[in-house]
């Protein structure tokens, strides 16, 4: 008789192989190093996975912080993490040892629509200074973009003003605005908000964001090998794909139309690119995406804050358009000349960056090399989160941290200031390349619409809620308003 097919063999090679992972599953998830980060207890194959709630991670966050510190591990699966809390930390990491903290780490999940984010180096390098330029050479900052904003915020009032004061939902309208901001810099032309190419785009665009959610993303991010399944990425990410084989269809549009001597547009002047430097194809949809992810969903949840705020704080919407009347008028519109004459507006504007805490836990980092951090070794290739929300609600530093309060802002006399703390586009090297693009349409979006209107809440609805929800960045639940033409 073949002993191997004995119960008791069995038994014991059953046992063997248990003891075996769970001594391999030990061995990946014990730190080696001294002064690492103290965190939550690991347990076997899932870490600290339990320890977080993925559709609220900064809330856990802040839970985890006040038990351990402003500096704590954790760990998805066998891959290591950092979360770094409060304005010191941050700001140590991010800009006192940039380079230290510069890296992404790997994400399984895009490699099925092709994209692979760009790691710190020579590349990276390279797209970044490719990127700030053509953002410039199409206007960011400069009189022909703020001249579109301002068109486009007159297309939005028009909008709103065929409502004809009734109540609703201004979150489509706010995202056709802004989206048509990046269509303008990515292919050179804005849509009509009927148009229906435009709006299976924008449906797209937000349905990619919610698949990315809560823990399955997560779960398949740190075992990659579950991505490889066939079926698998299809199935748990189907809009994300489908949002990239749209983008495709318009670039390749785009494409068949290209005269290289001459630049309509971000998509034209990366085509040349391409040509001369051997930049690929999936750099060009990944400059797209991003564009669309971070130039436009962060600016649309922001106006969103505001125009909510406005409904709960009727006297902040009042002493604004008490500004605006003085400065601007009623007739003319905005410009950006006027920001600096602006104090209060500008105020609120920021105030509502900092309380909507739009992306509060921000894009994850990872490190370049070694590094120490407030007396905690960090080695290299360890993911790093920077908890944005504890940045902009530091107690140390915010008067008001729980409150909106735009007195956050300004001075004993009124004028404006912007602490340090600040830092909503995060900071060091990996900061938002689109900041300037975003305070420009923030303020002339911001102020046509109080300009022209007055947001009340509906009589027969309840008072909305203020808390966010989480989806990658952290908007406000749905609400109706009414908006009276002043």
């Amino acid at each position: 008789m073949n002993l191997i097919t004995t119960p008791l063999s069995i038994s014991t090679l059953a046992i063997f192989l248990t003891v075996f992972t769970l001594l391999l599953d030990f061995m990946k998830r014990r730190k080696k190093w001294s002064h690492y980060p103290p965190g939550p207890a690991s347990l076997p194959f899932v870490g600290t996975m339990f320890s977080i709630d993925f559709h609220n991670p900064h809330h856990s966050f802040s839970q985890l912080q006040k038990k351990f510190g402003n500096i704590f591990s954790l760990q998805n699966c066998w891959t290591n993490l950092v979360v770094l809390n409060g304005y010191k930390t941050v700001k140590e990491a991010l800009v006192h040892k940039s380079e230290d903290f510069a890296d992404r780490p790997h994400f399984p999940i895009y490699e099925h629509i092709g994209i692979v984010v760009a790691r710190y180096g020579r590349v990276w390098k390279e797209q970044r200074r490719f990127a700030l330029s053509a953002l410039r050479n199409f206007g960011m900052g400069k009189k022909s973009l703020e001249d579109r904003v301002v068109e486009e915020a007159e297309f939005l009032c028009s909008a709103i003003k065929s409502e004809e004061g009734k109540s609703f939902d201004i979150h489509v309208l706010v995202n056709n605005a802004v989206c048509n901001m990046i269509c303008t810099i990515v292919f050179g032309d804005r849509f009509d908000y009927g148009d229906e190419t435009f709006n299976k785009l924008l449906q797209l665009f937000q349905n990619s964001l919610n698949e990315e959610t809560g823990f399955l993303p997560q779960l398949l991010n740190v075992v990659p090998i579950l991505v490889r399944i066939p079926g698998v990425p299809q199935k748990v990410f189907r809009a994300q794909k489908e949002l990239i084989d749209f983008i495709d269809v318009i670039l390749d549009k785009h494409m068949k139309t290209w005269d290289p001597a001459y630049s309509r547009d971000l998509t034209d002047v990366f085509l040349k690119e391409m040509e001369k430097n051997g930049f690929h194809y999936r750099n060009l949809r990944l400059v797209a995406q991003d564009l669309f992810t971070a130039g436009s969903e962060t600016t649309s949840t922001t106006l969103r804050w505001a125009l909510l705020y406005m409904l709960l704080h009727p006297e902040i919407q009042g002493k604004v358009q008490a500004e605006i009347d003085k400065v601007i008028g009623r007739e003319r519109p905005p410009t950006m000349k006027d920001q600096a004459s602006m104090p209060y507006t500008n105020a609120v504007i920021h105030e509502v960056q900092r309380c909507g805490n739009i992306v509060p836990v921000g894009l994850p980092h990872m490190t370049y090399r070694d590094t120490e951090l407030q007396g905690f070794f960090i080695p290299k290739g360890t993911t790093i989160i920077t908890n944005l929300s504890s940045v902009l609600k530091d107690e140390t530093v915010w008067e008001k941290p729980n409150q909106f309060y735009p007195e956050h802002f300004l001075d004993a006399k009124g004028q404006f200031v912007k602490p340090e703390a600040f830092l909503p586009f995060s900071a060091g090297r990996r900061a938002c390349p689109g900041e300037q693009l975003a305070r420009m349409e923030l303020f002339l979006f911001f102020t046509a619409l109080l300009q022209k209107f007055t947001f009340v809440l509906p009589e027969d609805q309840p008072r909305p809620r203020e808390d966010g929800r989480f989806a990658l960045t952290n908007s406000p639940h749905p609400y109706l308003l009414r908006a009276l033409p002043r």
